[in-house]
């Protein structure tokens, strides 16, 4: 530890929050990409618990999105307040992209969360607000593009690339997929209509 200190000097805090951000991203990534794998039925058959995966990694993510934030309390460089660091635009710093992490942090939260109350929403409604992860999640992707301490180097592009591009593609298949379901169900509607 004392080896670390060292090598990081007074910027462990700093450090710290960008590790923490690297991993909510990374673990974010995976839960959206399990959740839309089961809602969206494209992974059949027997295999793990999918819902107790994203359950872990849906709680692991807001533990990292904390440890995210809350390690900038100590950073004697940007040294934010609370309030810099919960509210949108309040900081000024790095606009909009610290707005857009805070706004995704706590999406993240809400709709992470909302899964201990669906029954008190009820499922039908849980579940609208539940699509609404993949898009802060995104939030979350642009947040650390446009304000990441590492963001224009390659290494960390094919990181964000690796981690991104998968989850992307699932999300964007899955709104493909209902795309047509929604206008075949229009279609038949329309034709009942017509017919009477």
């Amino acid at each position: 530890m004392t080896i670390l200190a060292a090598a990081t000097g007074s910027h462990v805090f700093w450090v710290t929050s960008r590790a923490a951000g690297l991993v909510a991203l990374i673990l974010a990534s995976a839960s959206v990409g399990v959740g839309v794998s089961m809602g969206g039925r494209m992974i059949r058959g027997r295999g793990p618990d999918l819902k107790v995966i994203h359950e872990a990694l849906s709680i692991a993510t807001l533990a990292a999105v904390a440890l995210h934030a809350l390690a900038l309390l100590g950073d004697a460089y940007f040294h934010p307040t609370i309030a810099d660091l919960t509210i949108p635009f309040a900081s000024g710093y790095r606009e909009p992209y610290m707005a857009l992490g805070i706004i995704a942090g706590w999406c993240l939260f809400a709709f992470g969360l909302s899964f201990y109350a669906r029954k008190q929403i009820g499922i039908a409604r849980w579940k609208v607000i539940h699509r609404f992860t993949a898009l802060a999640w995104m939030l979350g992707v642009i947040h650390t593009l446009g304000e990441g301490s590492d963001a224009g180097r390659i290494w960390f592009l094919a990181i964000i690339a690796v981690v991104v591009a998968p989850t992307l593609v699932l999300v964007l298949a899955r709104v493909a997929r209902r795309r047509p379901r929604r206008n075949r169900a229009a279609g038949a509607v329309a034709g009942r209509t017509a017919l009477s």
